[in-house]
């Protein structure tokens, strides 16, 4: 569940939201997911700059057919974000600290879980989540996470 990224001056970090134009705006996944593949190889891969491979990969999880290439996708993407640190963040002009990416990640990794019938894995990535959710603002992308989160919770039988 990618929400429209926060404002950006850097330009790999545009080129992704074009990608994420293109999939949750343009209804094009196909297209995103080729645009997110030349990006992949033109950082470098998992070797590029971790704020990248962290956003990068966590957008091409969302366009993903199946949903272990999803899941492969989001960890990628868990990975790399334990090496963003708040001034890559600052510096990439995203108005949003490190902390801020985490309970998108782990929401997303709570639902492939479910999906996958993984419902204990399901439920402590949901417990991430909510235990670094106050880092979001009470904005369009932290009510989007926040809604994820608690549809989550429904179809785990958790409190919401």
């Amino acid at each position: 569940m990618t929400a429209d990224p926060p404002m950006t001056t850097d330009p790999t970090m545009a080129r992704i939201g074009q990608g994420v134009e293109l999939h949750h705006h343009q209804g094009r996944p196909e297209a995103a997911r080729d645009l997110f593949a030349r990006i992949w190889d033109d950082i470098g891969g998992e070797q590029g700059d971790p704020l990248h491979v962290c956003v990068l990969a966590h957008s091409m999880a969302d366009v993903q057919d199946d949903v272990r290439q999803e899941l492969m996708w989001d960890l990628r993407a868990l990975a790399a974000a334990d090496r963003v640190t708040d001034e890559q963040v600052a510096q990439a002009g995203v108005a949003l600290p490190v902390a801020g990416l985490y309970p998108s990640l782990h929401l997303n990794l709570g639902e492939c879980h479910r999906r996958l019938g993984e419902l204990d894995r399901a439920r402590e990535h949901l417990r991430q989540a909510r235990a670094r959710i106050d880092v979001l603002g009470d904005d369009g992308y932290g009510r989007l996470v926040r809604g994820g989160l608690d549809r989550l919770a429904g179809l785990l039988g958790e409190p919401a």
